[in-house]
């Protein structure tokens, strides 16, 4: 049995994840911003006798996340997988958007989920192993018009992600980016019109209501979040080996388009080109052949 915690739980791959942890037996916490937003996953948990936790948590709120950890800590004695999947998204150009939804954006999709990991991270550190996994976009990957804060929030994230892998491997902590196309989720259901208030007079009008139409009219063919809550658990099970899971074709077209190597050839390039081998390796410094 594995102790997770997942974030965004009340709807799309959250919900789904959760519900995929629970049902093969691990024990799962379940961060909802409200106690009503989490009623139906709590529901279905009684119903099916599952152990799963709902538990109140807004990942801008950064002070709550390290009592979080100690009271699951407390509880268990360990935290072995996190899934960071709380998201937001403001549709609008860039040059019509106010800086603080762009603010908003990055303290959702950035901030919340890496100071999350970081105040898991003593934790595993102590018990020696952990699974961080990062629910990123294929806006990620590759920027659209129309996209530009939630774009920067998933670059960000992806780049933060790659970059920590290297510095804590050596505990036996593995992290991994899930790579994921359109799916039918609350974070895309209700766009297909200008949000209330955009600039009338925006030179990007029309563009940004293409933009919203054509995510609106893709919806209904959308594929279901249970794919991505289904992976969750395979890549806690995994090795650590792969760090981007792409969940559907579209996914796997782009990330072959974009990343021809490898996982590992890339690991290695990195490691190389950063000089962190020694450090990968558990070694005290670079050139010492003693383990730390």
């Amino acid at each position: 049995m594995s102790v997770v915690l997942i974030t965004g739980s009340s709807s799309g791959f959250g919900k789904a994840g959760a519900l995929a942890f629970a049902r093969r037996g691990d024990r799962v916490y379940a961060t909802v911003r409200s106690p009503e937003r989490g009623a139906q996953l709590s529901e279905l948990a009684e119903q099916e006798q599952l152990d799963l936790h709902t538990r109140i948590l807004d990942v801008t709120q950064p002070d709550t996340f390290t009592p979080l950890i100690e009271q699951i800590v407390a509880e268990t004695g360990r935290l072995d997988v996190l899934v960071n999947n709380a998201g937001i998204i403001h549709p609008g150009a860039w040059e019509d958007l106010p800086e603080a939804a762009i603010r908003a954006v990055m303290e959702t999709n950035f901030f919340g989920p890496t100071l999350l990991a970081r105040a898991a991270l003593p934790q595993m550190r102590k018990q020696g192993s952990g699974y961080i996994i990062m629910i990123s976009s294929l806006s990620g990957l590759a920027g659209l018009a129309g996209d530009v804060p939630y774009s920067a929030s998933k670059f960000a994230l992806e780049g933060a992600t790659e970059a920590l892998r290297h510095e804590i491997d050596r505990w036996g902590i593995h992290v991994a980016l899930v790579e994921a196309g359109q799916y039918a989720t609350e974070l895309f259901r209700d766009e297909g019109e200008l949000p209330a208030g955009y600039p009338a007079d925006s030179p990007y009008r029309a563009l940004v209501a293409a933009k919203l139409k054509e995510v609106h009219d893709g919806y209904a063919n959308a594929m279901s979040p249970d794919l991505v809550g289904r992976l969750l658990p395979e890549i806690a099970d995994s090795d650590g080996s792969q760090l981007r899971w792409p969940a559907d074709d579209v996914a796997r077209h782009v990330l072959h388009s974009l990343h021809r190597h490898s996982d590992t050839e890339r690991d290695v390039f990195l490691r190389g080109a950063g000089g962190s081998d020694w450090w990968s390796q558990g070694l005290t410094q670079p050139g010492n052949t003693e383990n730390d």
